[in-house]
């Protein structure tokens, strides 16, 4: 979301004349996006404002903005602690940076962080998106109402809002004349899209089924899923809907029923099993990826042992992992956590679980001749960069006409995370 983000800030700043530039040393604003998801995030934003001060300690001062979910939780003690910094802009007051860089007084010091979600996508609705890659994000829903105890999503991003149908739409058509073959629908909980217009209910599965009608579109995926919202009609999807991709991020955190619930997860493992086996009947070669928090303040040796058992069952083909982390004004923020050595221990043992599945899943398509959308050249190789059905990564020869395009690529060996190959042609030349 962040790099949608990022996308639409210089389509915003676009208005009162400024230009992206790759020239960090000239610049006369310098915006850092942020994240608050993983740890230590406002000590690396103070690490790059530092940097940016000593680039520019004998020139003229650019305008540095923070934006983002660091801005949006530590508004008052980023601009207390680091006088450098001229504003921060939280994610839901994107709309006014035009008008901060506009108005801009460098006596004064700027706090947007109000949630006020409807009218940045007032404001998007009326930009157009200049994105112009062969896979593109699409943002359609912000925030979440869920309140896990471990995370800050809904402290930095505020409640679920959805975008309106039609200014969504008008926005994927936006992005397929730019040249998108694939489009991702993001939200921090993008199934729980729920719009209402003139009596009539839109979700998620509208949208797919809407977007599957664009000849020029090729593939849809949507990130990131919570499994209390993924409704019938949603998997059903992936029985009618040629485009969506056979592929699923849904995250679970825990094996434990006992954890989720200390979590504050809403759902538990059996609710899991039963929508995987819903996904299975309808379609077989469906793969899932997933989250996991180990070491949650409470977890002990049998709730551990759940989760590798779980993972054993589904064989999540892509999955990210971590010790948790307490997050400044959550629920779990005070728990008494985990012994670290003790976390160290279970998070290698998951992992080996999870890349072994990744390596067997990547091993299965070696010798395979697979569908792979083709998205640019490799810098400084004559090679190519695509990825397949299930969002693996495939580096292989092939030819510049190639991009934008899906093509047959013959898998010839693979790692943990790539798969290499080459085009179908080039096996016939070579």
């Amino acid at each position: 979301m962040n790099v949608y983000d990022s996308n639409r800030i210089y389509d915003i700043v676009k208005d009162v004349g400024f230009e992206k530039s790759e020239d960090q040393k000239n610049v006369d604003c310098y915006i850092i996006n942020t994240c608050h998801i993983r740890d230590k995030a406002k000590e690396k934003v103070f690490h790059e404002v530092g940097r940016i001060k000593e680039i520019y300690a004998n020139k003229k001062k650019p305008i540095m903005m923070i934006t983002g979910c660091v801005a949006q939780a530590e508004n008052q003690e980023i601009l207390k602690r680091e006088p450098y910094i001229d504003a921060v802009v939280g994610p839901q007051s994107y709309h006014k940076l035009s008008k901060i860089l506009k108005n801009f007084n460098v006596n004064q010091k700027e706090d947007e962080t109000e949630f006020d979600t409807i009218a940045k996508f007032d404001l998007l609705g009326k930009i157009k998106n200049s994105e112009s890659k062969v896979s593109s994000f699409l943002t359609i829903q912000e925030g979440c109402d869920k309140f896990c105890h471990f995370c800050v999503v809904p402290y930095t991003r505020g409640p679920e809002c959805s975008r309106p149908f039609k200014t969504v739409i008008n926005e994927a058509e936006e992005l397929i004349k730019n040249g998108a073959k694939e489009i991702t629908l993001l939200g921090q909980n993008v199934n729980a899209y729920n719009f209402f217009e003139n009596n009539r209910e839109f979700r998620i599965s509208s949208l797919l089924n809407e977007l599957e009608k664009y000849s020029e579109l090729k593939r849809i995926r949507y990130t990131t899923s919570h499994p209390v919202d993924m409704t019938d009609d949603l998997i059903e999807c992936y029985s009618s809907n040629k485009k969506l991709m056979p592929f699923i991020h849904l995250p679970i955190q825990s094996g434990s029923n006992k954890i989720l619930k200390l979590m504050n997860r809403k759902h538990k493992v059996e609710d899991y099993l039963d929508i995987h086996k819903k996904l299975m009947n309808i379609n077989p070669l469906i793969k899932i990826s997933s989250d996991f928090i180990i070491g949650y303040p409470g977890e002990e040796k049998t709730d551990f042992e759940q989760t590798l058992e779980l993972v054993k069952y589904i064989k999540f083909i892509n999955s990210f992992s971590f010790i948790f982390s307490p997050r400044p004004g959550t629920t779990a923020y005070k728990q008494q956590e985990l012994d670290q050595s003790v976390s160290k221990e279970r998070l290698i043992e998951l992992q080996h679980n999870l890349f072994q599945n990744q390596i067997n899943h990547n091993k299965s398509l070696e010798r395979q001749e697979i569908n792979v959308l083709v998205e640019n050249k490799i810098k400084d190789q004559n090679k190519y960069f695509g990825r397949n059905e299930y969002f693996n990564s495939v580096i292989f020869e092939g030819y510049k006409s190639d991009i934008g395009k899906i093509i047959k690529v013959n898998i010839e060996n693979s790692n943990q995370n790539s798969l290499f190959g080459k085009k179908k042609d080039k096996m016939k030349a070579a």
